[in-house]
């Protein structure tokens, strides 16, 4: 909004009309874009390698690549990539003050079949210039992606679009998340509730209950995003659905007793039920 060349007003004048100071408009960041998205591609394939690592270890891993980076700069990119060290800590995420918090329903529960519980959680993924956000909603029991969405922006529209898709291939028995303030906000929660589907969040120190999307992110990110680089959010669409269309159809898993996740999920070449079949999950307390 400041004029620098052909205002009558000086910038000084200009500043003052807005209410901000000087330095504010001649502040120039001391890293460019490219810089960081440079370092976000490292932090991330690192990450992905070692999830545990909280922002010191991070830091250091950074320095053992020649990278002179400070802690405070690796904290603000990880948060901007959505990146959590999984270990167990007092919050495993920050939700919006003014919105509710539910309660977790699933201690002690065993997981036996598909849609008795599904859960989401979102990532980063690089672009050849940029990143973009990847949420994908998956049956626990199954590891079946039901739908998923890409974003620039994390507001909570395309958590919204992604879970609205889901649903219209069925309806869970319970829907776990952890306190994002994409999957506390009101529109993601009243979408559920319209469904009449129970609500479970994550509380403190359920540090492996989003383990099964963890590990689809990392599957993810070894099989398809690492080997390719996408020259835009079109070509990730693209290639991100042809792979998670391999990963729910073809793509065989050992937890599942060797079936592929669409198998699980719809019974589809299995003697006999699912859950006879493949083992459960029970969730500690």
């Amino acid at each position: 909004m400041i004029e620098h060349n052909g205002n009558q007003l000086s910038v000084r004048g200009q500043c003052d009309l807005l209410d901000l100071t000087r330095s504010v408009v001649y502040y120039t960041s001391q890293y460019d874009n490219g810089d960081d998205l440079a370092i976000m591609r490292l932090l991330d394939e690192q990450y992905t390698q070692t999830p545990c690592y909280g922002v010191e270890k991070m830091t250091e891993a950074m320095h053992k690549r020649g990278i002179c980076i400070g802690h405070n700069r690796v904290r603000r990119l990880l948060r901007l990539m959505v990146l959590e060290a999984i270990y167990p800590k007092p919050r495993l995420s920050i939700p919006d003050s003014e919105h509710r918090i539910y309660p977790y329903l699933l201690r002690d529960m065993r997981i036996v079949r598909p849609n008795q519980v599904w859960m989401t959680d979102i990532t980063y993924i690089r672009l050849a210039q940029g990143f973009v956000y990847l949420i994908a909603i998956m049956d626990w029991f199954s590891r079946y992606v039901l739908s998923w969405e890409l974003s620039i922006t994390l507001e909570a529209e395309f958590c919204v679009s992604a879970l609205e898709r889901a649903l219209l291939m069925a309806t869970p028995e319970i829907f776990n998340t952890d306190q994002g303030s994409q999957f506390t906000s009101v529109a993601f929660t009243e979408v559920l509730k319209n469904a009449s589907v129970a609500i479970s969040m994550n509380g403190k120190g359920r540090v492996f209950d989003n383990i099964f999307v963890e590990r689809l992110w990392r599957t993810v990110k070894y099989e398809e995003v690492y080997l390719k680089d996408y020259t835009g959010a079109d070509d990730a669409r693209r290639n991100i659905g042809r792979y998670l269309r391999f990963y729910n159809d073809v793509r065989l898993h050992e937890s599942l007793n060797y079936h592929t996740p669409a198998e699980a999920y719809f019974g589809r070449a299995v003697d006999v039920t699912p859950a006879a079949v493949l083992p459960s999950v029970t969730i500690s307390a």
